[in-house]
């Protein structure tokens, strides 16, 4: 196995782990900064409120976005396995 062959094999990983996680990291900061938002303007400054519409949040958008994101991980798994002769022989 060439060196090219292992950077580009970790460039697809990389990108695949980044494109999975992507949508459910962007819905958890976007409801952290509106609580954040809310807690400034409410003067309630309470650190373990943000940790509930969070977890929510996230819940709903694995619901939302488990199929796409099984989907990439399932094209991403079977192409590792279709090459497996190739990185072993």
């Amino acid at each position: 196995m060439s060196v090219e062959s292992v950077i580009s094999l970790a460039e697809r990983g990389i990108y695949t782990t980044l494109i999975v996680s992507g949508p459910l990291l962007l819905l958890a900061l976007v409801v952290g900064l509106i609580v954040s938002i809310f807690q400034a303007t409410t003067q309630i400054q309470e650190q373990t409120l943000a940790f509930i519409p969070k977890i929510v949040a996230v819940l709903i958008g694995i619901i939302f976005f488990g199929p796409w994101m099984l989907t990439k991980m399932l094209t991403y798994t079977s192409q590792i396995f279709s090459d497996l002769t190739r990185f072993v022989g």
